[in-house]
Formats: C-alpha cells, sequence, structure tokens
C-alpha cells in the first residue's frame, strides 16, 4: 500500500458521520484558505527585492506553499496537481480580498479560520472521535487532500 493510501484511510476513520463530513467540505478548504491569507498578509521585507523576477508572486504565502505542495508531491504527484490548482485559487483569492475586503485581509482570515475550527470541532463532537492531528500533525495537510482525493474519484481520475 502507498503511504498516501494509508494516509487518506486512517483520516477516514474519524471522518465517517455525513454530517461531519459536510461540515469539512466546507471549513477544510477555508481553513487552508484562511492560513494562506494569514501568511500573505506578512509584509514582503526581503522579498522586495526579488519583485522583478516574480512580479505579484512574491509573497510569503507563495514560498509556503511551495514548501506544501512539495510535501504533496512526495505523496502523488496527480494530488499534487489538483493542490497546486486549489492553491493558486486561494493564492488569487487572497489577492483579490486583499484589495476590495473593508477590513484587512489578516483580519477576515483569523474570524474565517476561528470560525472555521469551531464547526470542525463541532463535527468531531458529533462524530464522536478526536479529530486525526490529535494523532499525528501532518493530517493537517491531510485534511485537503482528503477532499481532493473524492474530487479525483468523482471524476475518474486516479490519484
Amino acid at each position: 500500500m502507498r503511504k498516501i493510501d494509508g494516509l487518506l484511510e486512517e483520516y477516514g476513520i474519524s471522518h465517517q458521520n455525513p454530517t461531519n463530513k459536510t461540515i469539512h467540505w466546507f471549513c477544510v478548504p477555508a481553513i487552508f484558505f484562511s492560513i494562506v491569507g494569514l501568511i500573505y498578509s506578512i509584509p514582503p521585507g526581503p522579498l522586495n527585492s526579488m519583485d522583478f523576477l516574480l512580479s505579484n508572486f512574491t509573497n510569503w504565502a507563495t514560498i509556503a506553499l511551495l514548501l506544501v505542495l512539495y510535501y504533496y508531491i512526495t505523496l502523488s504527484v496527480p494530488l499534487a496537481l489538483g493542490m497546486f490548482l486549489f492553491s493558486a485559487v486561494c493564492l488569487a483569492a487572497a489577492n483579490l480580498l486583499s484589495l476590495f475586503l473593508p477590513i484587512p485581509l489578516w483580519l477576515f482570515s483569523i474570524i474565517l479560520f476561528i470560525v472555521a475550527w469551531i464547526l470542525q470541532f463541532y463535527g468531531h463532537k458529533i462524530e464522536g472521535k478526536k479529530p486525526s492531528f490529535f494523532k499525528d500533525v501532518q493530517f493537517l495537510l491531510i485534511g485537503p487532500a482528503w477532499l481532493m482525493h473524492f474530487i479525483y474519484k468523482r471524476l475518474g481520475i486516479g490519484y
């Protein structure tokens, strides 16, 4: 069995209840985005010198996502591609929201993060099982991949 299969299976054990699963379909992407938004909000500092290379992509969120995507590549290249696309959407959304939100992106991201985690813990209360990341912190990154693997299955794409 591939490592990704074992991780997805283990993650799925504490995500059987339909209500908990539904909550995760909304909250896991929201948490992922909120973290991207928070990191995107960090002033670029030394990255300013790289502006001539990467234009609007020189921000800490891009660097953090490259590291996260490397982790996904080590697990599954096809899933990493899906996570790359989702990450790109999150970066674009962070950029747009930073321009048009009536409040700072970092504040919006913190509020979203807190609300999504409250709902996640409520889902696990319904489930009757602790979140997987209490056992192993890498499950914080497996959650988004777990959802992506369902999308791949629905589309008939191997992961």
